[in-house]
């Protein structure tokens, strides 16, 4: 699963909180299934919960959503361009005496896995990229 890093990069690389000490976001995966389809060959898709926790966090909440919501954008867009997903974006804060928050955030996501045969035998995985939604496309 390469999503759980690239979000937590993310997150890091766009909050100077969380850079000057990484070791505050807590990254998690609840309720991962596997699931496969039968078709001829291997491939195969995660499916998951992941649950972001940003410790004893003193900026406002908004300036993790913000970052959270460009990574979604590229790496799950379907959570924001699908009515039907909208809303599956969970967080709950826990709001600490000294003005800081515990901030946990779930959001499902997937991971697709293409596995070919190699000649001679063994496999090739490849994560596949997610589809890019063009924006022009309602234009």
């Amino acid at each position: 699963m390469i999503k759980p890093a690239s979000l937590r990069a993310h997150l890091v690389a766009a909050l100077p909180d969380l850079a000057r000490d990484a070791d505050r976001l807590l990254v998690f995966i609840d309720a991962g299934s596997l699931v496969s389809t039968f078709q001829p060959g291997l491939s195969f898709e995660y499916q998951y919960t992941l649950n972001l926790i940003v410790t004893d966090y003193a900026g406002h909440p908004d300036s993790v959503m913000l970052p959270l919501l460009e990574w979604v954008q590229v790496n799950q867009s379907e959570l924001l361009s699908n009515p039907a997903r909208r809303g599956e974006i969970a967080f709950e804060a826990d709001i600490l005496a000294n003005d800081a928050v515990d901030l946990s955030i779930k959001l499902p996501l997937t991971e697709r896995v293409v596995v070919t045969a190699k000649d001679g035998g063994g496999y090739d995985m490849a994560h596949a990229p997610e589809p890019q939604i063009d924006p022009t496309w309602m234009s």
